[in-house]
């Protein structure tokens, strides 16, 4: 309801809907992240991280285990095919074929094996862009403690011939990432060190090349408070809705943010989806929400 917003900027008004409520869709999860809308079987999955699991909800069957165990999963997305692309903790990127089989995409960069992925893009070429920060192996909670061979790159992944490349290495931590509608810009997470007393913490805005394999720039975009932007989606206008510790923050393609919407625990991902892309989906720690607005995800696999 009205409550359930906060109104910065007068253009935040028309995005949100004063009758539609904050719903809660399940509880009792040990941190949620990775949604990923399949309008094509009108269902959302979900990374239930520290339990191992992928969880699947729907209106009419609510919620329901995917797949147990996921190899630590966390961020998910889908290809020009429909296929579900995965980011495990363990150290690699796979995705779901149509008959269930799981295919290893990457598990290796220059001999090494990769961290742990975390959050996943497909362009609309086909190529897969991934974070990989050292977080899974860091605890055993979301993963399992393990030394870290590769610095926190951001990688493109071209699945037509199989080549990994880095295209951004100057992260402490990258984390979630989307681009524009246009795809001419990349928004990535920078999440900083884990367990670093000040960590380095705001959204980077990169420019993406004409033949849409290189980024330049990377300049800082916004700065999330309360809290920091773990992950986000772009709605069609191209603004960021953007996770944060006290809800949901609106953040216009200059920068400021224009709204919020109201979380009772801090939120780690969002997603896009439900009818006409117009339900955005909440993952608030252990809690996963949703609520309808005025405006549309951008289109993407």
């Amino acid at each position: 309801m009205a409550d359930d917003y906060e109104i910065i900027d007068k253009s935040f008004k028309r995005m949100v809907l004063p009758n539609a409520a904050l719903t809660k869709l399940g509880e009792g999860f040990g941190w949620l992240e990775g949604p990923v809308w399949f309008a094509d079987q009108q269902c959302l999955l979900v990374s239930d991280l520290p339990n191992d699991r992928v969880m699947r909800w729907s209106l009419s069957g609510g919620i329901s285990v995917f797949r147990e165990p996921s190899g630590f999963e966390n961020g998910h997305t889908r290809d020009m095919q429909g296929r579900l692309i995965s980011c495990s903790h363990g150290g690699r990127i796979t995705r779901t074929e149509v008959d269930g089989r799981i295919t290893v995409l990457a598990d290796r960069y220059d001999g090494k094996p990769l961290n742990s992925p975390n959050d996943v893009v497909v362009k609309s070429d086909g190529t897969i862009w991934f974070s990989d920060p050292p977080y899974g192996t860091n605890t055993d909670y979301e993963g399992g403690k393990r030394e870290a061979f590769l610095p926190a790159n951001l990688y493109r992944l071209d699945p037509a011939d199989g080549s990994l490349a880095v295209v951004a290495d100057d992260f402490e931590g990258p984390n979630g990432l989307a681009f524009s509608p246009d795809e001419s810009k990349l928004y990535v997470a920078e999440t900083g060190g884990q367990f670093d007393a000040e960590p380095t913490q705001y959204i980077r805005v990169f420019d993406v090349s004409a033949d849409g394999a290189r980024l330049g720039g990377g300049r800082k975009f916004h700065t999330v408070s309360p809290g920091n932007s773990d992950g986000f989606r772009v709605d069609e206008e191209g603004n960021v809705w953007t996770s944060a510790g006290d809800g949901v923050h609106c953040v216009s393609p200059s920068g400021d943010v224009l709204g919020k919407i109201k979380v009772p625990f801090t939120v780690a991902n969002v997603e896009f989806g439900g009818r006409n892309r117009a339900q955005l989906f909440i993952c608030a720690s252990h809690t996963l929400y949703a609520i309808y607005t005025n405006v549309r995800g951008a289109r993407r696999p």
